[in-house]
This record gives C-alpha cells, sequence and structure tokens, in this order.
C-alpha cells in the first residue's frame, strides 16, 4: 500500500492516491494525509485508480475523513474500479460522497 497527496496550486484541493490494498495497514498513513493539511481545503479528493481492494476498515477511513472535512467541504472518490464502486454501492457510500 502506497499513500501519495497532492495539494492544488491555490490550496482548496487535496487529492489522495492510494495504490494497493486500503485496508487497516493503511490507517496511520492515510489519517495522516489529510490531518497534516488542516482544515482549509474546499474538496478532497480520494483517488482509487490504483486501488484493488477496499474492506470495511478503509470504510470507516473515508468517514473519518468526512467528518474532519465538514459540511463545507466536498468529498470525491474517483476512478474505482467495478469491485469497489460495487463495495461503495452497497454500502451506501454514494450518498455520502461525490462518486466519479
Amino acid at each position: 500500500m502506497l499513500i501519495n497527496t497532492n495539494v492544488s496550486k491555490d490550496g482548496s484541493v487535496l487529492t489522495i492516491g492510494i495504490q494497493g490494498r486500503f485496508d487497516i495497514s493503511s490507517y496511520e498513513t492515510f489519517m495522516s494525509a489529510y490531518e497534516n493539511m488542516g482544515q482549509s481545503m474546499r474538496t478532497y479528493e480520494v483517488d482509487m485508480r490504483e486501488t484493488s481492494y477496499l474492506d470495511s476498515s478503509a470504510l470507516g477511513m473515508l468517514l473519518l475523513l468526512r467528518d474532519h472535512a465538514g459540511k463545507n467541504s466536498t468529498i470525491k472518490i474517483l476512478n474505482c474500479n467495478d469491485n469497489i464502486r460495487k463495495v461503495l454501492s452497497i454500502t451506501n457510500f454514494e450518498k455520502l460522497f461525490d462518486m466519479q
């Protein structure tokens, strides 16, 4: 698992890219990816283009990101493969997050 981050030039968008398995072993790295940025982001993007697996702990981490971001921010989940999109759909995460 590898997590990388990118902040937009204007400092309003944080993109978090997840490579490999998104599970409990990702917890500390995922949390520090956005907690160290403060709460000035208007948009958080979780790019799952290279994510191969997602479990219930990853769902919990996405909810923690949502709590951190607050009501004035948008969270987008991008580039999910079919299996991950199915998990997110079954768990109704598509109602909580902007899925693209």
